[in-house]
């Protein structure tokens, strides 16, 4: 039902004015703004970390990648009338990526942080979400910033992540652990080699879900806040207008909350 619903909620934005004159397969001139020569080729590629479930989880190999992100990526393709191919990176290589132009622009549940806006333009934000924490300890489930940061404490993190950040910056005595993947940090947990992994509110929640079975207990008191935006470089001001403008009509046509529904639940 879900699926249905978005594709009538896509097709009335398109309808209503974010559709391109498509140029599929032709020749991008020098003149052309980056957005007109996406169009042109018939092509937009998002960068995206793939290890932030449900936001951008990595499939075929890390070859694609599903999750709100990738929806939210699709639509933009679809309202360009362009396909979209999704490069596989590093969460701490994707603003590289869109510096470098290896991609047109990042959606990977990225936090429009100070430092990286010193580097690349933001787009949103498109979700706000906070830090919690994934454990199985009720007595640091219900512990404050302050008593979290014991140097007894070893908490996983995702390597290049504001969340990592968010530990060596604000909590100094604590040992944060780098992982590159949410399933290394769940075995962590698993095994007891951590006590907790800290991450934004979607993952947390969708690592609970995920496992049932294993008595994991989180801290949804949004730590901090964290805007969820899209990166883009900053050269490139008519796709960055572009891209502000569909998230207006998205927002307004009702696309961002059934992207919600369906990866949220």
């Amino acid at each position: 039902m879900i699926k249905q619903i978005l594709k009538i909620t896509l097709a009335i934005a398109l309808v209503i004015g974010l559709s391109a004159c498509n140029g599929v397969n032709a020749t991008p001139e020098k003149s052309q703004t980056k957005l007109q020569s996406i169009i042109t080729k018939g092509e937009l590629i998002v960068g995206t970390s793939g290890n932030m479930t449900p936001m951008t989880r990595s499939i075929n190999d890390g070859k694609s990648a599903v999750g709100y992100d990738i929806d939210l990526a699709q639509s933009i393709a679809d309202t360009m009338g362009v396909k979209l191919t999704i490069k596989v990176i590093p969460l701490d290589k994707l603003v590289d990526a869109v510096q470098n132009a290896e991609v047109d622009m990042v959606i990977s549940n990225m936090t429009m942080s100070p430092s990286r806006n010193a580097k690349v333009s933001f787009v949103g934000p498109y979700i706000t979400s906070g830090k919690c924490l994934v454990t199985k300890l009720p007595d640091l489930a219900s512990a404050d910033k302050k008593q979290l940061n014991d140097a007894h404490n070893k908490i996983a993190v995702t390597q290049g992540s504001t969340s990592q950040k968010f530990v060596t910056l604000g909590m100094p005595d604590v040992e944060a652990v780098a992982v590159n993947t949410q399933e290394e940090a769940i075995s962590m947990l698993k095994e007891e080699k951590v006590e907790a992994f800290l991450s934004d509110i979607p993952v947390c929640k969708a690592i609970i879900a995920n496992n049932p079975d294993e008595k994991f207990i989180s801290v949804f008191t949004n730590l901090n806040y964290e805007p969820i935006g899209i990166a883009i470089a900053p050269q490139n001001t008519h796709l960055i207008n572009y891209t502000q403008n569909f998230l207006v009509r998205a927002n307004h046509v009702g696309l961002l909350t059934l992207l919600a529904h369906k990866w949220f639940n």
